[in-house]
């Protein structure tokens, strides 16, 4: 019997730092970035691919949501990391089996495209979700419905941050559940029931 292919989730997620634009710090609720990310990771790795790109703060929380479960999901996830940061990639990268790591190039902004169009145009994305973040969210969104003009999108309003804006930026408005609900376990299998 062939296995079955598994949905692909693309997952577009930061926490933005003081050191940055104030837009996305002063918005962004940092306990709703995190507990959306684990409650996504928890719904949607035990039966779809989780694809994202690493970020300090997001995969160490994707590495525990997965040493909690008791299945085999290493198929589950793929993390893209681009070698312009190879020095200072963090411990939790080395736990994923699925990594792809992308060549770098003379300077960073280079290095994340060439991460990004590897990532969001090699997978053929069910979903995009947007959860936080800063900049890159909307250049990941930009890219991603280039990419995938037909897929879902997800911002999720709650987290604040780029994701708000992104989310009052959408027309035809996405979910008001998104900017509502901080229930992320309910809300993603909702929203997801249909790609799982």
């Amino acid at each position: 019997m062939a296995e079955q292919k598994l949905n692909k989730i693309f997952l577009s997620a930061s926490i933005p730092t003081l050191d940055r634009d104030r837009k996305f710090y002063d918005t962004a609720d940092i306990i709703a970035i995190r507990d959306a990310v684990r409650a996504l990771a928890t719904i949607a790795i035990p039966k779809a691919e989780l694809i994202w790109g690493g970020h300090p703060a997001i995969t160490p929380l994707i590495r525990y949501v997965i040493q909690q479960m008791n299945a085999d999901v290493k198929k589950h996830v793929t993390l893209y990391q681009s070698l312009f940061f190879e020095a200072v990639f963090p411990p939790d990268n080395f736990d994923f089996e699925n990594i792809e790591l992308i060549p770098k190039r003379e300077d960073l902004l280079s290095s994340l495209d060439d991460m990004r169009h590897a990532m969001i145009g090699n997978n053929d994305f069910k979903v995009g979700i947007f959860i936080g973040g800063m900049e890159g969210i909307r250049t990941e969104y930009e890219l991603f419905k280039f990419y995938h003009p037909e897929a879902l999108v997800l911002p999720v309003a709650s987290t604040g941050a780029a994701a708000k804006l992104l989310y009052q930026d959408i027309q035809p408005a996405p979910p008001l559940a998104l900017l509502q609900n901080y229930a992320y376990m309910d809300l993603f299998q909702g929203l997801l029931k249909d790609y799982l």
